[in-house]
């Protein structure tokens, strides 16, 4: 059961990673792989800030009160999540999911290890909030920022080289990148449900 939270927990922090790399590989703009590392490390980091927070908040707290605490902080991100999949437009995340050409600040169609740390701080919001319930939860924490990184760097390359290929798919009336945030949050939803049982 441990190894399925933190495959979910690996999933949900870098699913964006994939909607992102697809609408990069959308606009024919490359992320090389020192680039992808960056991100990958931004990821790590911030699980792993995540996670310290949340387990000194787990050993602060009585009883069953960080399993709780857990389930209510991963209910709302998994809802939240949920509720921004649907919203035609992200006004602070515009730069980033709906326009990535504008994250290529220099024109070059690649992303450098400089637009490649504004975009890793960007995209790991969910590994530090999902971290945080990861250590309320006492999961391993170098095994969630591990996964989460490589969740990181191998969703965005997927995303990448699948752009072009689909950029016109809908799956209802989603795009791919809408549906696979909504799939984050209803995956941080049901691991916030676990916490009952």
């Amino acid at each position: 059961m441990t190894w399925l939270l933190i495959i979910g927990f690996a999933i949900s922090s870098s699913i964006d990673n994939f909607g992102v790399g697809l609408s990069y590989g959308v606009q024919r703009v490359r992320i090389p792989p020192t680039s992808n590392a960056l991100i990958a490390a931004i990821c790590f980091i911030f699980s792993l800030i995540g996670i310290v927070s949340g387990a000194w908040l787990a050993v602060l707290l009585p009883g069953i009160l960080p399993d709780l605490i857990a389930f209510a902080v991963l209910s709302t991100i998994g809802i939240r999540i949920m509720v921004i999949a649907f919203r035609q437009q992200r006004k602070h995340q515009a730069n980033v999911f709906s326009e990535p050409e504008k994250m290529d600040f220099d024109g070059s169609s690649h992303i450098s290890l400089g637009e490649a740390l504004l975009l890793g701080i960007a995209l790991s919001a969910n590994a530090l909030t999902n971290g945080v319930g990861a250590g309320l939860l006492a999961l391993s924490p170098l095994a969630i920022a591990l996964s989460a990184a490589v969740g990181s760097y191998i969703t965005l390359s997927i995303g990448v080289g699948l752009g072009a290929k689909l950029a016109g798919v809908r799956i209802g009336k989603m795009s791919v990148g809408q549906f696979g945030t909504f799939m984050s949050g209803v995956i941080i939803l049901l691991i916030a449900v676990t916490r009952l049982f």
